[in-house]
């Protein structure tokens, strides 16, 4: 039968899967449709075909799953720079991430020279924390390039 055929073919290769995240069993398909309309929502909001020519598709990849599987987890509290916040208020605040955030985030990854133990800890934190912190971030970079950094 025709069903047989298709689940014996059923292969992931767009590396698309959320192993993390586990729908209640009754809604099974609600809950992967939310999944999938919030995966569309963040790859818009992070213009995720334009990033992805810049930084590779698999870097992007990261970023958009780490951020369904937090807006997705079943946990009260997430924590966030080693403090617990009310999933509901990381949620808001990850849906607020623009592509000028994450190309903040990577920049602000790159230039990084201390060893980062918990790479996911640390992403999720600076996903976390650029809305509120990209604007003093590219001040204080001008001000240093205007004012500091060597000789007129």
């Amino acid at each position: 039968s025709s069903t047989h055929s298709s689940s014996k073919h059923k292969s992931n290769t767009d590396g698309s899967t959320i192993h993390p995240i586990n729908p209640p069993q009754g809604g099974r398909m609600d809950s992967m449709d939310k999944i999938a309309i919030y995966r569309d929502l963040i790859m818009d909001s992070i213009e995720y075909d334009i990033l992805s020519d810049r930084y590779g598709q698999e870097r992007l990849d990261e970023v958009v799953e780490l951020m369904l599987e937090t807006i997705f987890s079943r946990r009260e509290y997430i924590r966030v720079a080693g403090d617990e916040h009310p999933r509901e208020v990381v949620k808001i605040r990850l849906l607020k991430v623009t592509s000028q955030h994450v190309e903040y985030v990577f920049d602000c990854l790159d230039k990084n020279t201390t060893k980062v133990y918990n790479i996911k800890s640390y992403l999720l934190t600076a996903l976390y924390n650029a809305p509120a912190t990209i604007d003093s971030f590219y001040r204080a970079e001008v001000n240093h390039d205007l004012y500091g950094g060597g000789t007129l």
